[in-house]
C-alpha cells in the first residue's frame, strides 16, 4: 500500500497504514452553521480564523475548507479562506466543493498539494474533477456513489470506487493519490452500517491500494451520546485499514479513541504522543512514578 502525500507550502504530510492516523479538521464548513454562513457571506472570517486554529490546536493534522453557502459567491469565498487559513497555519489543506469553478478557484490559490473533496462516480463529475486534480497535481476523495445514488449494497459501492481509480489513471493519477470514501451511513438506519464499511477497507486496502477517508460523524447521527459511538467507530475503522477521518479534533472522547488506535496498530512508536499528551506531572510531596506521596521516618 503506497503512501498519499499532501502538502502546504512548507509542511508535508502523508497519509498512509504506517503513519499515525490522519484527522482533518471538519469545522471550516457552513453548512448547518447559520451564524457562520452569515459572517462568511458578509466577508467576516474571524470565526473561520479562530476554528482553524482551534482544531491544529486540538490535534487536527489537516482542515477540510468549505464555502458552500446558498447564493453567495462560493468560489470567491472559498479562495478567500483558504487564502486566509494558509496565512494562519501550516497545515495542508482539503478544498471541499461539489462546485467546479469553486473547486478551481480554491486550486489557484492553494500553495501546496491539496487533497480535492471530493469526485463521484458520475461520468459527468469524473470528466470535470478528474482533468482539475490533474493539471493541479492534487490529490483527490473519490465517494462511493454514481448516477444511480448510494448503494446499500457494499459490493456496489466497492464497485463505484474501483470504476473512480481507473478512470483517474486514464487521467494519469496514480491509485496513491485517490482517497476513496466508502461511505459511512447511519447506524441507528442501518444496523450493519459499521460492518459494511470494515469489510470494504479491507478490499480497498487489498485490491486497490489506496488509503481512505470517511465522514466519521455519520455513522452516530440521530442517536445520543455521539462521540461515545464515534470514537468506537474510528478506533474500529483504523484497525480495518482506515487512514483518515473528516472529523471534529475538538472532542476529546474521539481524539483519545484515535491516539489509543496509533498505540494498538503500531503508528505510535514507543508510546511517545500518548505519553506527551497524557501523562500527569508529578504533584508534589509524591513519588512520580507510582503518585504515592513520599514520607519520612522520624529518627527516634
Amino acid at each position: 500500500m503506497t503512501d498519499t502525500i499532501i502538502s502546504s507550502a512548507n509542511r508535508e504530510h502523508i497519509i498512509g497504514s504506517d503513519h499515525p492516523f490522519t484527522i482533518i479538521g471538519e469545522r471550516i464548513n457552513p453548512t448547518g452553521r447559520k451564524i457562520l454562513a452569515e459572517e462568511m457571506k458578509a466577508g467576516d472570517f474571524s470565526r473561520v480564523e479562530a476554528d482553524a486554529m482551534a482544531q491544529v490546536a486540538a490535534g487536527a493534522q489537516m482542515l477540510d475548507v468549505n464555502a458552500g453557502i446558498p447564493l453567495a459567491d462560493e468560489p470567491a469565498l472559498l479562495a478567500q479562506a483558504i487564502t486566509l487559513v494558509q496565512s494562519i497555519t501550516d497545515v495542508p489543506l482539503s478544498i471541499d466543493s461539489s462546485i467546479i469553478e469553486a473547486l478551481e478557484a480554491g486550486l489557484a490559490v492553494y500553495q501546496g498539494k491539496a487533497l480535492v473533496n471530493s469526485v463521484t462516480g458520475e461520468d459527468e463529475v469524473l470528466e470535470r474533477v478528474l482533468p482539475l486534480v490533474a493539471r493541479y497535481k492534487a490529490a483527490v476523495v473519490a465517494i462511493s456513489n454514481d448516477e444511480t445514488g448510494i448503494s446499500e449494497d457494499p459490493e456496489e459501492r466497492f464497485k463505484v470506487a474501483k470504476k473512480i481509480v481507473e478512470r483517474a489513471s486514464d487521467f494519469g493519477i496514480p491509485a496513491s493519490d485517490v482517497v476513496i470514501d466508502p461511505l459511512v451511513m447511519p447506524i441507528g438506519a442501518m444496523r450493519f452500517a459499521g460492518r459494511q464499511v470494515f469489510d470494504i477497507l479491507g478490499r480497498i486496502r487489498k485490491e486497490l491500494g489506496c488509503n481512505t477517508t470517511c465522514g466519521a460523524s455519520n455513522i452516530s447521527f440521530g442517536l445520543p451520546e455521539r462521540n461515545g459511538i464515534n470514537g468506537a467507530f474510528l478506533s474500529m475503522a483504523i484497525s480495518a485499514g482506515m487512514t483518515s477521518a473528516i472529523t471534529n479534533p475538538c472532542h476529546e472522547e474521539v481524539m483519545r479513541s484515535v491516539m489509543a488506535a496509533d498505540v494498538l496498530m503500531g503508528n505510535d512508536p514507543d508510546c511517545l504522543a500518548w505519553i506527551r499528551k497524557y501523562r500527569a506531572e508529578p504533584v508534589a510531596g509524591t513519588d512520580g512514578a507510582r503518585g504515592r506521596r513520599v514520607t519520612r521516618r522520624r529518627r527516634s
